[in-house]
């Protein structure tokens, strides 16, 4: 192991990550990493607002500190003068915007650490390379780095062992609360994202729904803003024992429901990372991006399935676009029905 000499059990280290929900859920793997490598460290995490429900009976985060989304200039003096308060021995910043980075430079503590990308990152005492290239999709090779491990190069001159996968922890009220929906067998489905040309068409959800076994459940997952899209997808699959889940459950809540699928089916989206820190069984569908950005599942039991050739469009951004720019989403005409067939025998 190599250890920053002035840092060990007992210093207060502050993670920063004010990015997406996936963004959060990947740096948990960094806090298991410092847990189990100096015990009784003590942790702080700065995110956005709404995110912060992730982090939520988590036993090695000592507390959150939320980003609220108003004037920028006031939040930065707000949030610089609790970090500096704070005297961290540490500050993490696995973000690569200017905000963060200079909250990082100033925050006095004694070691500070970031990716270059960052512009304030000459600021931190350690910096490293964040590689990430749009590349065709032929040029790839089989091994790539995981966004975690990426997060954890940020440490690589200070403790050096191996990664260890991103964790939520739901509460036992959280797992009670889905209970009543485990009975029978039963699959999760998050049909939604952010982008549109990250997520399978609804004709593509209404195939893979009407594909699965009528004696198992279809729970599909979501937040209050997705009932519609939900909606959509039951009444065009004609289909029983289909449940519209959108808003019903919270972040903690659905994971703890998709634990106990017999599979999750979801985009290149926040549901694969909930499932990834969930271990749940998960088969993700990367369109428009690849999985070689660093970004797919990590479950014991998990699938990426892919448009089975090479679109020399593909990919057209690493965060997905609202619209295929070539106008066919071809990377998006894939047979789903294939991705249903062990149910069937199960």
């Amino acid at each position: 192991m190599c250890v920053h000499t002035s840092i060990g059990s007992g210093s207060k280290v502050l993670i920063i990550q004010t990015a997406f929900l996936g963004d959060v859920i990947l740096a948990t793997g960094l806090v298991e990493t410092l847990q189990h490598s100096f015990p009784g460290i003590k942790i702080d995490f700065l995110l956005r607002k709404g995110n912060e429900s992730l982090l939520a009976n988590h036993p090695f985060i000592n507390r959150t500190i939320i980003l609220e989304k108003k004037d920028k200039t006031s939040e930065f003096w707000r949030l610089l003068k609790i970090v500096r308060k704070k005297h961290y021995d540490a500050v993490i910043n696995l973000h690569r915007f200017a905000f963060s980075g200079i909250i990082t430079g100033l925050s006095g503590a004694k070691f500070t650490a970031g990716f270059d990308k960052n512009p304030f990152s000459f600021l931190f005492t350690k910096k490293v390379k964040h590689i990430l290239e749009v590349k065709p999709q032929q040029e790839y090779e089989a091994n790539f780095p995981h966004e975690t491990d990426r997060n954890h190069s940020v440490l690589s001159t200070w403790v050096n062992i191996p990664k260890i996968r991103p964790r939520l922890y739901p509460a036992e009220t959280d797992f009670e609360v889905v209970k009543p929906f485990q009975d029978a067998d039963y699959i999760c489905i998050a049909p939604a994202s952010i982008w549109k040309t990250k997520r399978l068409t609804r004709k593509k959800w209404k195939e893979l729904v009407q594909s699965v076994p009528e004696d198992i459940t279809v729970y599909l997952l979501g937040s209050a803003d997705d009932k519609e899209l939900n909606q959509s997808i039951i009444i065009n699959a004609k289909r029983l024992n289909v449940v519209n889940m959108a808003g019903k459950l919270s972040l903690l809540q659905s994971g703890a429901l998709m634990q106990g699928a017999k599979m999750n089916y979801v985009n290149d989206s926040g549901p694969l990372h909930i499932a990834s820190a969930m271990n749940a069984p998960v088969k993700a569908f990367f369109l428009s991006t690849l999985p070689q950005f660093g970004f797919g599942p990590l479950s014991d039991n998990a699938t990426v399935v892919e448009y089975p050739k090479a679109l020399a469009c593909r990919p057209c951004g690493i965060h997905g676009r609202n619209a295929c720019p070539a106008g066919h989403f071809k990377c998006a005409d894939i047979e789903v029905e294939k991705f249903t067939s062990f149910l069937q025998s199960s």
